[in-house]
C-alpha cells in the first residue's frame, strides 16, 4: 500500500537527547491523523523532519513516496504546511500574500476563492501586523491550500481562532479529506481532534505511546457516571455487579457495558439518594484517555 506519509522507525537526536525515538506511523490519502502530546513530546521536531527541514538520525521518512530532504523541492510543491513559526511580511495584506504565493504554482487555487472560503473578506486588505491572531492563522491556512496539495501538515491550526473560525476550519479539514488529501494535524486541543480525526497518534518523551481510531483508543467497555454530589461507589458497584472506580468525587467509572437495565439501575440508585445524574456516557472522551496515558506512562505497552 502506498502511503501519503510514511514514518518508519524515525530517530532524531540532539546530543544525548532523543527528541524523536523510534517513531513509526503511516497516513494514507483521504485520512485525517491527529498527532497529540504534551510540550516536549517531539511533535514539532517530527513535523520539521517530515517537511525536510531536518535529516533523521535513524529510520526513514517518505512523503508522496519521496525523501523530503533529497527531493525537497518536489515535496514542498505537493505539500501544504501551516507551521507555528513564520508568517507574512508585516506590511502585506492577506490578498497580497495569496496573490504573490499563487504565482509560484503552475495551477494554483483562485486566491479570491480561498479568501471567501476562510472568511477573510473583511480583512483581505488589512496589513498583516493589524490582523487578529485568528485572522493570521486563517491566512496561513489559505496559503497552505493554494497549491492544491495532496498532503496537508497543520501545526496547531485552531490556535487563537474564534469559535466561528474553528467551525470554518473543521469544515475545510473534512472537505480536504473527502477530496483525497492526507492531513496530519498536531494539536493540544483534544476536543478539536475528537471532532475531526480518523486516526490518533499520541506521543510522549519522543515516543508513540498509542495510536488508533477514536473507538480503538476508547479502551474497554465502561459506563461513565457523573453526579451532582458524591455517592457510595462500593454500593453502586454491588447494584451493577461490577467494579466502580472513583475518578473524581462526582465522576465514577463502572467497568461494564451500557444497556437499558444498567442505566435504569443507575437512575434508581441516584433517585433513592436524592442525587442528580449530570452525565452518563459509554466511553471515555479523548481527553480522559489522553490524560490516562500521559499521566501513567508505565501502564503503556511500548
Amino acid at each position: 500500500m502506498s502511503f501519503a506519509i510514511d514514518v518508519t522507525n524515525v530517530v532524531v537526536q540532539f546530543g544525548a537527547l532523543r527528541a524523536v525515538d523510534d517513531v513509526d506511523f503511516h497516513v494514507p490519502y483521504g485520512q485525517v491523523t491527529s498527532l497529540l502530546g504534551p510540550n516536549g513530546a517531539g511533535k514539532t521536531t517530527l513535523v520539521e523532519t517530515l517537511l525536510g527541514f531536518r535529516t533523521p538520525d535513524g529510520g526513514s521518512v517518505r512523503v508522496h513516496g519521496l525523501d523530503p530532504v533529497r527531493d525537497h523541492a518536489e515535496v514542498v510543491v505537493r505539500t501544504g504546511a501551516l507551521l507555528q513559526r513564520g508568517g507574512v511580511w508585516f506590511p502585506m495584506t492577506p490578498s497580497q500574500a495569496l496573490e504573490l504565493t499563487a504565482s509560484y504554482y503552475d495551477q494554483p487555487r483562485d486566491p479570491r476563492e480561498l479568501v471567501e472560503l476562510l472568511g477573510l473578506a473583511n480583512c483581505a486588505r488589512t496589513p498583516w501586523r493589524r490582523l487578529s491572531g485568528g485572522e493570521q492563522q486563517r491566512t496561513l491556512l489559505a496559503l497552505a491550500l493554494l497549491g492544491r496539495p495532496r498532503v496537508l501538515v497543520l501545526d496547531e491550526p485552531t490556535t487563537a481562532v474564534d469559535p466561528e473560525g474553528r467551525q470554518v476550519i473543521r469544515e475545510l479539514i473534512r472537505s480536504e479529506r473527502d477530496r483525497g488529501c492526507a492531513l496530519l494535524i498536531t494539536t493540544h486541543e483534544l476536543t478539536e481532534a475528537e471532532r475531526t480525526a480518523d486516526h490518533v497518534v499520541i506521543m510522549n518523551h519522543g515516543r508513540v505511546v498509542v495510536q488508533g481510531s477514536l473507538d480503538e483508543l476508547a479502551g474497554d467497555a465502561v459506563l461513565i457516571v457523573e453526579t451532582s454530589q458524591p455517592v457510595d461507589h462500593v454500593e453502586l458497584g454491588r447494584r451493577l455487579d461490577c467494579v466502580v472506580s472513583v475518578v473524581e468525587p462526582t465522576r465514577l467509572h463502572c467497568a461494564v457495558a451500557s444497556n437499558p437495565a444498567r442505566v435504569a439501575t443507575v437512575n434508581a440508585f441516584l433517585d433513592e439518594r436524592g442525587v442528580m445524574l449530570t452525565s452518563l456516557r459509554t466511553r471515555a472522551t479523548l481527553e480522559e484517555r489522553y490524560l490516562d496515558l500521559i499521566g501513567a506512562p508505565e501502564r503503556v505497552d511500548r
